[in-house]
């Protein structure tokens, strides 16, 4: 196997695990926006990447990278919900399985499809507690309404834009490990806020020279950090249970 090629594997992963990834990874890249790592092979259990040499993030690759990704979002999806071109499978966001439903409205994709199916599994976790998934069913239910859909068109998202699938390169941002769908631009820029993004604002001044944000954006980044937070306290501790509520609360304030 070649120095430039890097292999994930896993004989137990899920059927089309590694196949979902390639596809998201695919049909971001075909946007001609941001960069993804390029896909040298995928089989069942198996992936192969290009390798990305990282170097240190600077003010100048963060700007460039909010423009290449807001022309990532332009570049569109069928629906709310869409799964990448030519992909009918499963969808996954990290190790989890992802609804694959879409909808002409965003706020009944996203609160069905997007924050309601991991409420489950959190509460019997014990990350949620009983009166916090009232909350956060309170919420999705002003979401479903239509209370935050704007007329935007369903974006080419990556659909799991933390920190860590933000790699800096010497020719500027790659992207790795993609939940890729058809949803809200805001979702992916309210991701990169949850868990930290280097030089987070020239990455904003870079979309938005592209693509200006509805006003009001930042009051509605916890309505698109709803579906990071229910996928987090799924699995990952009972403090992001206690994030999911007090994000709640916020859109129900808003709502």
């Amino acid at each position: 196997m070649s120095d430039n090629v890097v292999v994930k594997q896993d004989a137990a992963a899920p059927t089309g695990f590694f196949e979902a990834e390639a596809a998201g990874l695919r049909w971001l890249s075909a946007a001609n926006g941001v960069r993804c790592a390029e896909v040298e092979g995928v089989s069942p259990g198996r992936i192969e990447l290009r390798r990305i040499i990282e170097t240190s993030p600077s003010r100048a690759a963060a700007r460039r990278f909010g423009t290449e990704l807001a022309v990532t979002h332009d570049a569109g999806a069928a629906s709310f919900g869409a799964p990448p071109d030519g992909w009918d499978g499963p969808l996954f966001i990290g190790s989890r399985r992802m609804p694959s439903e879409t909808s002409e409205h965003w706020g009944d994709f996203y609160a069905s499809a997007r924050v309601l199916p991991f409420l489950d599994v959190a509460e019997r976790a014990g990350n949620l507690t009983g009166a916090e998934r009232e909350t956060v069913e309170a919420a999705c239910e002003v979401i479903s309404r239509g209370a935050f859909d704007d007329g935007e068109t369903p974006a080419r998202i990556h659909g799991d834009l933390w920190n860590g699938n933000v790699l800096w390169a010497e020719h500027g941002v790659v992207l790795i490990d993609p939940a890729a769908h058809g949803g809200h631009r805001e979702t992916d820029l309210a991701m990169l806020a949850l868990f930290g993004c280097p030089n987070l604002a020239d990455v904003r001044e870079g979309y938005e020279a592209t693509h200006p944000l509805m006003p009001g954006w930042e009051e509605r980044i916890p309505v698109h950090q709803l579906h990071p937070l229910a996928v987090h306290a799924a699995g990952h501790g009972r403090g992001y249970g206690v994030e999911l509520a007090r994000a709640a609360r916020a859109v129900l304030q808003l709502g």
